[in-house]
């Protein structure tokens, strides 16, 4: 007998090929390429908390520390925008 689980994966599999979906694995090539991605783009983000923290060092003022902790949280997001576009297009190139 199979689970709940097997059967609900069963029909979304189902349904995926009903909608022209083809799963394929990723080749030890594109493994490499997303494991470079992952490691470049954590490496932005200490990059960008590390000097996050030496800019708040440096202000005591409220309104500006706002305005600081805004730009950082806008480039944490681009640097993540930028990782999630990178593995996406690593996962569509099939070589």
């Amino acid at each position: 007998m199979k689970s709940s689980y097997e059967l609900a994966m069963e029909r979304l599999r189902k349904k995926d090929e009903e909608e022209g979906r083809v799963e394929t694995p990723l080749t030890d090539d594109q493994r490499a390429a997303i494991a470079e991605a992952r490691s470049m783009h954590a490496a932005k983000i200490a990059e960008a908390e590390i000097l996050h923290r030496s800019k708040l060092a440096t202000s005591f003022d409220p309104a500006e520390r706002e305005t600081l902790e805004q730009n950082h949280r806008r480039d944490i997001a681009r640097i993540n925008d930028d990782q999630k576009r990178a593995i996406a297009r690593i996962r569509g190139s099939q070589a």
